[in-house]
């Protein structure tokens, strides 16, 4: 199969790249640091065999200082996620450049949900977000992009997470970027938008969206009324894959969509998986994509 996949660079006025192309892979877990950690960083080392020694060269330290990702930062890293120090959690964040935005990079915000900081949010969840080269699902195929996800999500007790085509940019939107975003959403309603730390503070259990790959974990899996009801209420072609702990992939067709009316991409699985979570959809407790009008109606871009 030949299939048109977006291919962008926004800069800034110093030509430097503040937003591009990629595949995004985000999960969500209504749990504590301590419940996930393990599971992150298993998932840090599948995703770490798929990508090149140069993929993730760039961290940040404890202090907000970016570093070479070389041993001693991976030690840092390792130490960070597994024995964290932080009576709040843990945040890491790694990227093939400090100075732009490349194809690659791994941000992580691991709560204690117990913590005075967050033990009266019953919103806030520990949360990850790995980005790849489009050219990797282009290389690879589907099925291979399926199955590292698989991988990736087999420890996280996640609640929901996905995996789609996407707009990159670690760490949030810059100004060039906010200003392309409107067109690219409006030519490419398939493209997610994501902004993990902010989306971790208020998204709770609920879900984020249709996409490609869709995963569905507790409580909103028993809340959709579990796979058998799923698979009555959505069309044939989409796939329903149980995972163990009560969890559950849903993958709308062989390939992702950008949904580029002018490719005739058939968005139809979307708009029916969307109808089915949009009760359980959140909303931000702060706009940081464009403006709030805006926000909500790329939330709701599937609805009929």
């Amino acid at each position: 199969m030949t299939l048109r996949l977006p291919s962008f660079r926004i800069r800034d006025e110093r030509g430097r790249v503040v937003l591009r192309d990629g595949l995004v892979f985000c999960f969500f877990m209504r749990r504590s640091h301590g419940d996930v950690a393990t599971g992150v960083w298993r998932a840090l080392q599948a995703y770490r065999r798929v990508t090149p020694p140069e993929a993730l060269v760039w961290y940040v330290k404890p202090d907000g200082e970016w570093d070479p990702l070389e041993d001693e930062g991976w030690a840092s890293v390792r130490k960070e996620i597994l024995e964290t120090p932080w009576a709040t959690g843990s945040e890491v964040r790694l990227q093939e450049s400090h100075e732009e935005v490349g194809a690659y990079s791994v941000e992580y915000s691991g709560k204690w949900l117990d913590a005075p900081a967050w033990k009266d949010n019953g919103e806030a969840v520990s949360a990850v977000v790995f980005t790849l080269a489009t050219d990797y699902l282009q290389k690879h195929g589907p099925d291979e992009v399926s199955a590292l996800a698989l991988e990736m999500v087999a420890d996280l007790p996640l609640s929901f997470g996905y995996v789609g085509l996407g707009c990159i940019s670690p760490g949030g939107l810059r100004s060039p970027a906010k200003k392309a975003l409107h067109e690219l959403c409006l030519l490419y309603p398939g493209l997610d938008v994501y902004n993990l730390r902010p989306t971790a503070r208020s998204i709770g259990t609920r879900a984020r969206g249709a996409y490609w790959l869709t995963f569905l974990g507790q409580p909103l899996l028993g809340q959709l009324g579990g796979m058998e009801s799923l698979r009555e209420r959505l069309p044939s072609g989409i796939s329903l894959e149980p995972l163990e702990g009560e969890r559950l992939c849903v993958r709308l067709g062989e390939w992702p969509l950008p949904g580029d009316a002018q490719s005739g991409d058939d968005m139809t699985p979307y708009h029916a998986l969307a109808h089915v979570l949009e009760p359980y959809f959140y909303e931000e407790r702060a706009s940081w994509l464009i403006d709030e009008a805006f926000e909500r109606r790329w939330m709701h871009r599937f609805k009929k």
